[in-house]
């Protein structure tokens, strides 16, 4: 049973040192009497704190624990150990967790859009670790390049603006230039893939809110890790190699990245089972969960009772 009662994630938050990576990590007890590990892994553009709300929620089944990945929430990127960003070693790091936190436990592995995609990399790349995961889910998760649902000229632009930002001198002059707080004050909430951000903005003090949100999730990851992993997963094909476990993924009806129906063809290609629950949400991700009720809505019921058969 969890002894803290704060609500501040930063209580929950602990130094984490992997491969010579300086970054964090969040260990929250379960609420309940469940003994079960719950390994939550972040999407990109991500900090502890913007998931601290479905940790919260998480913590309903489990004990939960989150980490950092190399060059997002302020971790350490792969560049300053002479690595790249490649999904490939960001799965030979989330295994080499896995491994020393967890040793000798059985886990469930909870997957979120990018961070899934690391999970199934891991898991093909090391497929001992499969025997350890007894429940594996997807949250809006993807496992090729062909489920996301823009356009190709966008999907271009896309591949091009990455590539060409992934380098050093040129990331630096889109972090400190484009990237200045002026600048993502003025334009940000009118670009395409950030209007849904925006949607249920009422007032300026919603807009401050998300908008200091977003600029922090700027500041504290690593632009250049931003764009190589980009540019890998806008050429994404997870689907080489199989997995030997039944994954439960959740989707969005009104997925604003994906393809729904291309992620399920994908998934049947490579996991041995495949379970399909529909979220209440009405895009990919939302920009903030600040707390569990707002995360409630994110996991379906079919998943809330599935979780709820865990010990």
């Amino acid at each position: 049973m969890n002894q803290k009662k704060s609500n501040n994630p930063a209580d929950y938050i602990s130094a984490l040192n992997i491969n010579g990576l300086d970054g964090r990590m969040i260990k929250l007890d379960a609420k309940k009497a469940q003994t079960s590990d719950i390994l939550f892994i972040y999407g990109h553009h991500s900090t502890l704190e913007r998931w601290w709300g479905l940790i919260q929620f998480l913590s309903n089944y489990g004990r939960v624990t989150a980490p950092d990945l190399p060059g997002f929430g302020g971790m350490d990127s792969f560049y300053t150990i002479n690595k790249k960003p490649t999904i490939d070693n960001f799965a030979d790091y989330l295994a080499t967790f896995i491994t020393l936190k967890f040793k000798n436990k059985k886990i469930v592995i909870v997957g979120l859009s990018f961070g899934f995609v690391v999970v199934t990399r891991m898991l093909q790349r090391h497929p001992n670790l499969s025997s350890k995961v007894i429940l594996l889910v997807s949250i809006v998760g993807f496992s090729h390049k062909d489920d996301f649902s823009f356009s190709k000229t966008r999907q271009i632009a896309y591949l091009t603006t990455s590539k060409v930002f992934s380098g050093y001198l040129t990331s630096m002059f889109f972090r400190y230039v484009i990237l200045s707080k002026p600048l993502l004050r003025s334009f940000y909430a009118k670009t395409h893939n950030a209007k849904h951000k925006f949607k249920s903005v009422k007032n300026i003090d919603d807009f401050n809110r998300i908008i200091n949100f977003e600029i922090e999730l700027w500041r504290v990851n690593d632009l250049r890790t931003w764009m190589y992993t980009t540019n890998e997963f806008l050429r994404l094909d997870n689907c080489r190699s199989r997995v030997n476990l039944v994954v439960w993924h959740v989707g969005v009806k009104n997925d604003n990245y994906l393809n729904i129906n291309l992620v399920e063809q994908h998934m049947k290609v490579i996991f041995e089972d495949y379970k399909f629950s529909l979220s209440n949400l009405d895009n990919h991700a939302p920009s903030i969960i600040a707390d569990e009720k707002m995360a409630s809505p994110l996991i379906p019921l079919s998943l809330k009772k599935q979780l709820n058969k865990l010990k």
